[in-house]
């Protein structure tokens, strides 16, 4: 349990970092963004607004996902605690920056 709570911490500062950007560039940002780069340039690139908000979900889905594998089967190794710490930390930081540079881009 002790271990999650560390992890909340860093998560909460990433969600509210992710939402005030939002809310700070909201009226500059277009109706649809790139959000594709993959496809080929154009249309096929392009998404809702709306469909931004699939990044912080993936993020705290990945994040809650890990800790409640490492509760569930690795509850006793902590060499795997520290390395899925590790990737938790990754993963916000990660897909903050893409969000944020999502954002600052089309602004």
């Amino acid at each position: 349990m002790l271990y999650n709570i560390y992890m909340i911490l860093p998560l909460i500062i990433s969600n509210l970092l992710i939402v005030g950007s939002f809310i700070w560039k909201y009226n500059s940002l277009p109706t649809q963004i790139p959000l594709f780069y993959s496809l080929p340039w154009g249309e096929d690139q392009l998404g809702e607004l709306w469909m931004l908000f699939f990044l912080p979900a993936l993020m705290n889905g990945f994040v809650f996902l890990n800790n409640f594998l490492i509760a569930k089967y690795f509850s006793d190794q902590a060499m795997i605690k520290k390395i899925v710490n590790y990737l938790n930390i990754f993963l916000m930081i990660a897909f903050t920056v893409v969000f944020l540079k999502i954002i600052f881009l089309i602004s």
